[in-house]
C-alpha cells in the first residue's frame, strides 16, 4: 500500500516593485500641443479669410466712441470758467501746481522779472545743493552732486535741467505726502491693503504714455499737468514699500514697546518708522527715479525740462543733440539715484562708526555760511547768475557726436539695413499678418484661448474683459500691429534674459562685474534708450523694438540671475553628486526650480517693452504710440488718442495677468511636485 506524500508548501513570490505608469506624452505636453493647434487654426483661418472684418481705422478716421472723446474735451473745455469743480477743484489744483512751478524757477532758472537772472544764480543753487548733500548723505555724495549739477551746465542746459529737477522734486514731495500715510494705513489694515492693491497695480501697469492724454482733458498742458502725471506716475512705490516695511518690523519688538505702555501714535513714531526707515527710503528712491523718468516723457504735454530738448532734436533726427540732452538726464538720474541710497544707508553708518558727530555739525554750519555767501553773489553779480556761456561743452560734443553716428551709418548701413529687413520681412511682418490681417472675430478667440492655455481661467476672464475694452476703442487693429511689436521684442529680451542671467547666476565674478552696469542701465529714464536705437536704425519700427530691449533686458537678468542663484544649494549637491554635468545641471535642476523667476522676468520684461514699444511712436514706431503722440499735436484726433492711451492700458493689464497667472501655476505645480 503506498502513501501519497504530503505536497510541499510553495513560498508565495513576493510582488515585483513596477515604477508607476507615466501617462501617454500627448497628455503631458496637451498645453503645449492645444497652444500649437490654436496658432495653426488661427494660421489656416488667415489663408482663407485675409483682410476681411480687420476693423482697419485711416488716419483721420474716428469712430463713434473717438468723437464723443472729442465732443467731451470740448465739454470740459467750455465748463473749466462756469462748473464749480473744474473751476474751484481742478483749476485751484491747477492754478496752485502753476503758481509753484512759476516760482521755484523764478527762484532757481529763469529771469525773474524784472530782474534779468533768478533770484538764486547759478553758484548759489550749487552751494545749496552740496549743503543738502551733505546733510542728507555725506560728503561723498555732496561732491557728487556739485560735480553732476556742473556738468549739466557745462553741457549747455543748466536751465533745463533744474527745471527738470523742480519737477520732479514737486511730484516726489506730493507723493511722500500722499504716500507715507497710504502705506502706514495699508500696514495697519488688511481691508485697505486689498482696496488699494488693484488701484496700486493698474497704475503700475498702465505704461507711462497712457497716463498723458486723461489728464491733459483736465488740467489742459502745461506744468501742472507735469507735475500731476508725473506724481501719479511715481506713487505706487513708496505706497508699496512702505507699507512692506512697516509689517516687517519685528513683532517682538512691537509687543515690547506696546507692553511697556506705548500708545498707537507712540508705537509708529518712536518703533515701526525709525526700524523701517531704510526700507522706506528705498521706497523713495524708486519713487524719484519714476518722477525723473515721467518727468521727461511730461515733454509732450509742454512739461518744462530737459525732455524738451530729447524731443525736439528726436524729432529733427539730430542724434548728437539729443545725445546732449539725454546725457543730462543720465547724470542727473545717477545724482538722485545715488543720494537717495546713500541716503538710507547713512544712519547705520554713523551707528558703527566712532565720528564725532560735532565735527559733522560744525561742517554742515561751515557750508550753511558759504552757501549764504554763494548766495549774496549769485544776487550781485551776473557772472554767478547766469551759467558761463563760454562753458557749453554741449556743442562740441554734439558735432562730435553727429560724426561718430555718420562714420557707423556709412560703415554699417549695408549690415544694420539688411538685419532690420530680414526681420521686418521674415519675423515681424507674418506675425502681424496673424494679427492684424484675420478678421477680429478670430483673433478674439484665437488670443481668448491662448489666454487661457498659458494663465488658466483667471487668465482667461482678463483677457476677454481687455479685448472687449480694445474693442470699444476702435482701434483693434492699430492695437494688434502694436501686440505683435511687444511680443518680438519681449521674447528677445528673455532670450538676453535668459542666457545671461543664467551665466551670471552661476558666476559670482561676472555677477559682481555686470550688476552695476544693470543698476545704471535701469536708473536711465526711457527717452535716453532711443538715441542709440536711431542712431543704428534710423525711423522704423525696428527702431522701437530695439530700444526697447535696451531699456527692458536688464530687469530681465537681474530677475533670472537672481532665481538661479536662489536654488537650494542641497538640491544642486545632490544633482552633482548623481554625476550631473553642467548642462544637465542647467536644464534639468536650475532653469526648471528657477520657473517662477523666469515667468515673473517675462512679466516684467513685457511691462518694459510694452512701456518703451509705445515711447518709440516718436521715432517711427506706429501703432498705438503714433496716435498717443498725434493726439497732442493734431487737435481733431484727441480722441483718437486718448482712445489710444485705454487700449495702451488694456493690452498691459491683458498681458500682464496672462504671465502673472502663468507664474503663479508654475509655482503651485513646482510647490506640488516638492511635497
Amino acid at each position: 500500500m503506498t502513501t501519497l506524500e504530503k505536497p510541499r508548501e510553495v513560498e508565495p513570490t513576493p510582488p515585483v516593485a513596477t515604477a508607476p505608469s507615466q501617462p501617454p506624452w500627448w497628455r503631458r505636453n496637451w498645453r503645449w500641443l492645444s497652444i500649437i493647434g490654436v496658432i495653426a487654426v488661427w494660421r489656416i483661418g488667415l489663408a482663407i479669410f485675409r483682410g476681411d472684418d480687420t476693423l482697419e481705422l485711416g488716419g483721420a478716421e474716428l469712430t463713434g466712441f473717438q468723437e464723443w472723446l472729442n465732443d467731451l474735451r470740448d465739454d470740459i473745455d467750455s465748463m473749466r470758467d462756469t462748473n464749480w469743480f473744474f473751476k474751484y477743484v481742478i483749476g485751484g489744483i491747477s492754478d496752485g501746481l502753476d503758481w509753484l512751478v512759476e516760482n521755484l524757477q523764478d527762484l532757481l532758472s529763469t529771469p525773474a522779472f524784472p530782474r534779468p537772472v533768478p533770484e538764486i544764480g547759478w553758484l548759489g543753487v550749487v552751494a545749496l545743493a552740496l549743503l543738502a548733500a551733505y546733510a542728507l548723505a555725506g560728503v561723498r555724495m555732496a561732491i557728487l552732486v556739485t560735480i553732476s549739477l556742473l556738468a549739466c551746465g557745462y553741457l549747455g542746459y543748466w536751465e533745463d535741467s533744474i527745471d527738470t529737477l523742480i519737477i520732479t522734486g514737486i511730484a516726489v514731495a506730493i507723493c511722500v505726502i500722499i504716500g507715507l500715510p497710504l502705506g502706514i494705513w495699508m500696514s495697519r489694515s488688511k481691508r485697505v491693503t486689498a482696496g488699494l492693491t488693484p488701484v496700486l497695480d493698474l497704475m503700475q501697469t498702465m505704461p507711462s504714455f497712457a497716463y498723458l492724454t486723461p489728464l491733459v482733458l483736465f488740467f489742459s498742458i502745461g506744468a501742472a499737468s507735469a507735475v500731476v502725471v508725473t506724481l501719479i506716475f511715481a506713487l505706487p512705490p513708496i505706497v508699496r514699500i512702505s507699507a512692506h516695511g512697516l509689517r516687517t518690523v519685528s513683532p517682538a519688538t512691537v509687543e515690547a514697546s506696546r507692553s511697556l505702555g506705548s500708545t498707537g501714535p507712540q508705537l509708529l513714531r518712536q518703533v515701526q518708522l525709525p526700524m523701517a526707515r531704510r526700507t522706506i527710503i528705498v521706497g523713495l528712491n524708486q519713487t524719484t527715479m519714476a518722477a525723473l523718468s515721467m518727468a521727461t516723457i511730461a515733454a509732450l504735454i509742454d512739461g518744462p525740462g530737459l525732455g524738451e530738448p530729447v524731443l525736439s532734436e528726436l524729432q529733427a533726427l539730430n542724434v548728437g543733440g539729443s545725445f546732449v540732452a539725454g546725457l543730462c538726464i543720465v547724470i542727473l538720474a545717477i545724482m538722485l539715484d545715488r543720494v537717495t541710497t546713500a541716503a538710507s544707508e547713512r544712519r547705520e553708518h554713523q551707528m558703527r562708526s566712532t565720528y564725532d558727530p560735532r565735527i559733522r555739525r560744525f561742517a554742515i554750519f561751515g557750508l550753511a555760511v558759504v552757501a549764504g555767501i554763494a548766495i549774496y553773489l549769485s544776487r550781485t553779480y551776473t557772472r554767478f547768475a547766469d551759467f558761463p556761456d563760454g562753458a557749453d561743452l554741449g556743442v562740441k560734443l554734439e558735432d562730435r557726436v553727429n560724426s561718430i553716428n555718420d562714420w557707423v551709418v556709412d560703415q554699417l548701413s549695408g549690415l544694420t539695413e539688411a538685419f532690420k529687413d530680414f526681420v521686418s520681412y521674415g519675423i515681424l511682418n507674418p506675425i502681424e499678418a496673424l494679427t492684424a490681417d484675420t478678421p477680429w472675430w478670430m483673433a478674439f478667440a484665437a488670443l481668448t484661448a491662448l489666454g487661457f492655455l498659458i494663465g488658466g481661467w483667471k487668465a482667461l476672464v482678463s483677457t476677454v474683459v481687455c479685448l472687449l475694452i480694445i474693442l470699444g476703442t476702435g482701434l483693434w487693429n492699430d492695437t494688434m500691429s502694436t501686440l505683435v511689436t511687444v511680443l518680438a521684442a519681449a521674447v528677445a529680451v528673455m532670450i538676453i534674459g535668459v542666457v545671461v542671467g543664467v551665466w551670471m547666476g552661476r558666476s559670482r565674478g561676472l555677477d559682481t562685474g555686470l550688476r552695476p552696469v544693470l543698476d545704471a542701465m535701469q536708473t536711465m529714464p526711457p527717452f535716453v534708450y532711443l538715441v542709440p536705437a536711431l542712431a543704428l536704425f534710423e525711423t522704423s519700427r525696428f527702431t522701437a523694438i530695439v530700444a526697447a530691449i535696451i531699456f527692458a533686458a536688464p530687469v530681465a537678468v537681474k530677475l533670472v540671475a537672481d532665481g538661479i542663484r536662489g536654488v537650494s544649494p542641497t538640491t544642486t549637491e545632490a544633482a552633482l553628486s548623481a554625476g550631473s554635468n553642467r548642462w544637465q545641471m542647467i536644464s534639468k535642476v536650475q532653469v526648471p526650480m528657477s520657473r517662477g523667476s523666469i515667468l515673473l522676468a517675462a512679466n516684467q520684461g513685457l511691462l518694459f517693452v510694452l512701456s518703451m514699444v509705445v515711447i518709440g511712436g516718436l521715432v517711427g514706431g506706429g501703432g498705438l504710440g503714433y496716435l498717443v503722440v498725434a493726439g497732442f499735436s493734431q487737435q481733431q484726433l484727441f480722441g483718437k488718442g486718448l482712445a489710444a492711451g485705454i487700449a495702451i492700458t488694456a493690452l498691459g493689464v491683458m498681458l500682464d495677468r496672462i504671465t502673472r497667472y502663468a507664474a503663479e501655476r508654475s509655482e503651485r505645480r513646482v510647490a506640488a511636485a516638492t511635497r
